[in-house]
C-alpha cells in the first residue's frame, strides 16, 4: 500500500519491513540461505576443492554422453535426465548403450553455464513425475544462484522438497557436501554463476587436467594456452591434438580415426569412414567444422580462414555421400509371362502410389507392397477365366 503525504510518496511500514527482509535474507525468509560458521573447522573446503569437484562431476556426465560405456558412470538419475532431454538416444538392441544424439552433440559445444541450464530447465519439467513442487525447485535454484562461492550454508531451514534437490545437484557437480557433515552444503561455481552471465566453467575444449582453480575470491584463473585452443589440422585430414583429457579425447572419436596417443599429444585423421560413422549417430557436418573450429590452436587461428579448405569441403561432401542413397523397403515382381501382363500390372501399382521402379525390357518392377497387387491380380486372372468360358 502506498502513502502520499505532501507529495512524497511513502511505503507501507508493514510492507517496507517485509520488503527489506526479503531483499537482504533476513526474518525467517532465510531468501539468501543461512550461512553456517565454518572458521573451527579442523578441515576446509577450499574454492579450489569446489571448483575441481564441480569439473569432475560435470566431466563425468559429458563424457558418459560421448563414451557410453566407459569406466565411469554417471548416477541412474542423470541417465534418465539425459535420455529425457533427448540429449540421448536408445538405440539397437536391448542392452545396447545409448548414443549422443545431435542435440547432445550441440550442447557438448555450449558453455558450461548454458549447458546446467539445460539440465537444470529439464529436471524442472521433470519435477511432477518426481512427486515435487515445481516452484519451490525454481525457488531453490534461485536461491543458490545468489549465494557466496566457498561459503557454507545450512540445511535446517530447506523444505523436503529441497533436500531431494540437493541430493540431485550433488551428481550434477552444483553443490557439495561432505559425508561427515550433511547438515550443511557448500554451492559451486556452477550454483553461483546460475543468474549471472559470467561462464560458470571451462567449456569441452579445457582438458580435466585444467580444472578451474580462484585466484582472488570468486574469479576464475586465467585459462591456459591449451584451453584457448589445441587441434591442429593439415591439409591431408591429419589432426594433432595437444592435450591429455579424456573427455576431449573422446569427443575427438566420435568423427576421427584415432592414431597414437602421447602424454600430451593425439595423433587422428579424418576419413570417409569416421565422418559417415559420425553423421549416422546424428551429428552434422556443420557441427564438426564448428567444432574444430571453435577449438583451433592459436597456430591455426593465425590464418584468414582457421580450417584448411579442402578439409571444410570434404566434410561436406563426405556428409552429401550419405544422402544420395535413401533406402525404401519394397517388394521386386519379375518372371511375367507377357508384356501386356507387366505393364497391366505396373499401371495398376502406379494408378495406387505402389510402385517405386520400373524396367519393361527386363519385366522387373519395385514396389512399396504386394497385399493390393496379389487381390488385384487374382481378381483380374477369375476375370478372365469367366469371359473364356
Amino acid at each position: 500500500m502506498l502513502q502520499v503525504e505532501d507529495g512524497n510518496i511513502s511505503l507501507d511500514p508493514i510492507f517496507k519491513r517485509n520488503f527489506r527482509l526479503a531483499l537482504v535474507g533476513g526474518g525467517n525468509h532465510h531468501s539468501f540461505g543461512v550461512p553456517v560458521d565454518t572458521s573451527e573447522d579442523k578441515k576446509k573446503v577450499t574454492i579450489t576443492h569446489l571448483d575441481n569437484y564441480a569439473t569432475s562431476q560435470f566431466d563425468c556426465i559429458l563424457h558418459y554422453m560421448v563414451e557410453p560405456t566407459g569406466p565411469r558412470q554417471p548416477n541412474q538419475g542423470v541417465k534418465i535426465l539425459l535420455a529425457t532431454s533427448g540429449l540421448m538416444n536408445k538405440q539397437g538392441s536391448k542392452g545396447s548403450p545409448p548414443k549422443i544424439t545431435q542435440t547432445g552433440f550441440s550442447f557438448i559445444l555450449q558453455e558450461g553455464n548454458a549447458q546446467i541450464w539445460v539440465l537444470l530447465i529439464q529436471y524442472l519439467e521433470m519435477c511432477e513425475t518426481l512427486a515435487m513442487e515445481k516452484t519451490d525447485v525454481l525457488h531453490f535454484l534461485l536461491m543458490l544462484g545468489s549465494l557466496e562461492l566457498g561459503q557454507a550454508y545450512s540445511t535446517a531451514t530447506l523444505t523436503e522438497t529441497q533436500i531431494k534437490v540437493l541430493a540431485d545437484l550433488r551428481d550434477y557437480g552444483v553443490v557439495y557436501q561432505r559425508k561427515s557433515t550433511p547438515d550443511r552444503f557448500y554451492p559451486t561455481r556452477l550454483a553461483t554463476t546460475l543468474t549471472s552471465g559470467a561462464t560458470g566453467m571451462r567449456t569441452a575444449a579445457a582438458p580435466s587436467s585444467h580444472a578451474l582453480t580462484a585466484v582472488s575470491g570468486t574469479t576464475p584463473a586465467e585459462p591456459s594456452p591449451e584451453d584457448q585452443g589445441f587441434i591442429v589440422i593439415e591439409t591431408n585430414y591429419r589432426l594433432y591434438a595437444y592435450t591429455n583429457s579424456p573427455l576431449s579425447i573422446a569427443i575427438l572419436d566420435l568423427f576421427c580415426r584415432l592414431g597414437y596417443r602421447f602424454p600430451n599429444l593425439v595423433t587422428a585423421k579424418l576419413t570417409r569412414g569416421s565422418i559417415q560413422r559420425a553423421i549416422g549417430n546424428g551429428i552434422t557436418a556443420d557441427q564438426i567444422i564448428d567444432y574444430l573450429k571453435s577449438h583451433a590452436a592459436p597456430v591455426m587461428r593465425k590464418n584468414a580462414l582457421v580450417l584448411p579448405p579442402t578439409v571444410v569441403d570434404q566434410i561436406r561432401l563426405w556428409q552429401l555421400e550419405g544422402e544420395r542413397m535413401n533406402i525404401t523397403p519394397g517388394f521386386l515382381f519379375k518372371d511375367f509371362a507377357t508384356a501386356w501382363d507387366f505393364e497391366d500390372t505396373a499401371r495398376y501399382a502406379d494408378e495406387f502410389g505402389l510402385l517405386k521402379w520400373k524396367d519393361s525390357r527386363k519385366r522387373l518392377m519395385f514396389v512399396t507392397h504386394t497385399d493390393q497387387i496379389v487381390d488385384y491380380l487374382t481378381r483380374r486372372d477369375k476375370q478372365m477365366s469367366q469371359g473364356a468360358r
